[in-house]
């Protein structure tokens, strides 16, 4: 199993790597993660949604994409709380102490799906989610530690030292995972810049103090061209975009509720074109083309493009020339009225 100090620190991608190397070993793999809090999702052939990271998972095993493989996906949309979507259908709209209370039921959805995928394949790669030391979550927990438990399953703890503090955060959470911890028995480094040499002191000292080596150190490595799970993502490549003198400026206009960013991957692709996320008039007023994205609460990102005054800027765009498009939510929000009598 791996987990992380926190989100966004490499889970999906060192899961999707130990899948294609125990593929290349001749064994047959399945990814896993519990429960994913994720607005990219994926179509499987049964038609049920998961992540798309347990896709990308599956696909560097070398097998088809199953419900099984994230059991439970919730796809928040703003105050009506979460959909809790279990093995690929929509069940309800939660808020978070409802769905707290359905915890035996989610758990035992849990437990069905790992089950299944244990008796069809030698070895399972599990991904946690978020942090497994997070306090407050540790009685209601279904997706870290729980999971390591019922699969008696040894633990890597993933650790960002690009955004600092990394040998804090390992340290910190095996202190307050208390016995749990007992699952841990190596840590990695990733995104990391620079001589591994630099980290010896560190390594040799976290080792000391947990007793549990730091069996890797991963490089940091940009462009990876895979898909994003989530928004935690569109502020890396904001960072990353606009190197170069592109001749194509696209901006997609940066919801609150954006979901399935992931179909303008292929955009970022061309070496003429700038792809930006942005909330701000002046880019939007100044681009080449501007996009309204899909959105898991199209009324409320509609409210929120009328109250920011980024409606009348996406008008303004369009009055001088630039042209706008729209995609699921967004077209949706591009028509003269949005009809939702039922509340959806």
């Amino acid at each position: 199993m791996i987990q992380g100090t926190g989100s966004d620190v490499g889970k999906s991608l060192i899961s999707a790597a130990l899948c294609r190397i125990f593929r290349d070993m001749g064994l047959s793999v399945a990814p896993f993660k519990a429960q994913n809090m994720a607005l990219n999702s994926y179509i499987t052939a049964e038609g049920g949604e998961i992540g798309r990271a347990q896709a990308l998972q599956a696909e560097a095993a070398g097998i088809e994409p199953s419900v099984d493989m994230n059991p439970i996906l919730l796809k928040v949309s703003g105050e009506t709380g979460s959909q809790v979507i279990i093995h690929g259908k929509v069940h309800s709209n939660m808020k978070a102490q409802e769905y707290y209370s359905f915890k035996k039921e989610a758990w035992k959805a849990v437990r069905t799906s790992f089950d299944r995928l244990s008796q069809k394949y030698e070895v399972i790669v599990i991904e946690g989610a978020g942090s497994p030391a997070e306090i407050n979550l540790m009685d209601v927990d279904i997706v870290n530690m729980a999971v390591a438990k019922h699969a008696d399953a040894p633990v890597i703890l993933v650790g960002d030292i690009d955004r600092g503090g990394v040998f804090a955060s390992l340290y910190g959470t095996v202190q307050l995972l208390g016995n749990d911890s007992r699952y841990i028995k190596g840590f990695v480094i990733n995104k990391f810049r620079g001589d591994p040499e630099i980290l010896r002191p560190g390594l040799e000292m976290i080792e000391e103090k947990t007793g549990r080596p730091v069996i890797g150190v991963l490089p940091y490595i940009k462009d990876i061209g895979l898909p994003e799970e989530d928004g935690m993502a569109l502020q890396r490549q904001r960072a990353e975009s606009g190197k170069g003198i592109k001749e194509i400026k696209i901006v997609i206009v940066r919801l609150q509720y954006i979901a399935n960013f992931t179909d303008f991957d292929p955009l970022t692709y061309e070496p003429d074109v700038e792809v930006v996320y942005s909330g701000n008039p002046v880019e939007i007023e100044n681009a080449d083309m501007v996009i309204i994205p899909g959105s898991k609460n199209t009324v409320r990102d509609m409210g929120f493009l009328q109250e920011s005054g980024l409606a009348e800027s996406i008008k303004r765009a369009y009055s001088k020339g630039i042209m706008v498009a729209g995609i699921c939510g967004g077209y949706q929000m591009m028509g003269r009225k949005i009809y939702d009598p039922h509340g959806v």
